[in-house]
């Protein structure tokens, strides 16, 4: 029985370059299926989350959310290739074959070397790059990566419930507590909304609004209602989640 098509995702904020890597990688790789193609880091992380693509191809500089920082939510999810232009990018991080790199204008026999790499890992778990990309981050921004908030602590009746924030769809104000949705269901804790904003990693929850901070990679999609406001759908959730009017600047396209 054959193996089903590996599937693919690009992610650049330029069109014709995403044109042009799709034209090649029909060359070098025909049986691979585009199944969606990204305008930017969010627009990847909302359809990797649609589509659970096999490999997905990152810009590197791409507006409202980085390919770098994209990485960091989607890499023990798919295998990931960065394209740039900017070979300064901590371009030893990459030969150590946790990930792979394209630089632009993307050379066919390069791309080829590199969709033979991903074959051989096709079926494979996506390797821990979470250092790399660290470091990576340290050398594009030269901010210190600092340790953020993993797991936050909820009373549930007579027991101490611990949630991974990877599982948290959004936190909610409410008065002197903050709500924590999740797929399961919704906790209360005793954290304001300001104390967890500051704990949190900004790469993997926005603050959309006064009283709601939303993990990214949770966005389905972002909306007008009929009133002009952007609303967030949260994938498997059926409330919308309205963002302030100071916030709109995180969905720029919009």
């Amino acid at each position: 029985m054959s193996q089903p098509a590996a599937t693919a995702i690009i992610a650049d904020d330029e069109e014709p370059m995403r044109d042009m890597l799709r034209k090649r990688l029909s060359e070098v790789w025909p049986e691979l299926t585009i199944v969606a193609e990204a305008a930017n880091g969010i627009e990847a992380i909302a359809l990797a989350g649609k589509h659970q693509p096999d490999i997905v191809f990152l810009d590197i500089r791409m507006p409202g959310l980085s390919g770098i920082e994209a990485a960091r939510m989607l890499f023990n999810r798919c295998h990931i290739v960065f394209i740039t232009a900017y070979d300064q990018y901590a371009i030893e991080a990459f030969e150590q074959g946790a990930l792979d790199y394209l630089l632009k204008p993307v050379n066919a026999d390069r791309l080829k070397l590199a969709c033979g790499r991903l074959q051989t890992r096709l079926g494979k778990q996506p390797n821990n790059i979470e250092k790399q990309l660290s470091q990576l981050i340290r050398q594009t921004t030269g901010k210190p990566d600092r340790e953020y908030l993993h797991w936050v602590q909820a009373q549930v009746g007579n027991s101490l419930r611990m949630i991974s924030t990877r599982e948290i769809l959004f936190f909610r104000a409410d008065e002197k507590y903050t709500r924590v949705q999740t797929l399961q269901g919704e906790v209360l804790i005793r954290k304001t909304l300001k104390e967890l904003a500051e704990e949190l990693d900004p790469n993997e929850f926005w603050r959309i609004h006064r009283s709601t901070l939303v993990r990214v990679d949770a966005i389905a999609e972002v909306t007008r209602d009929l009133r002009g406001r952007q609303m967030v759908r949260v994938r498997n959730f059926p409330e919308e989640l309205e963002v302030s009017r100071g916030n709109t600047h995180l969905f720029q396209q919009m």
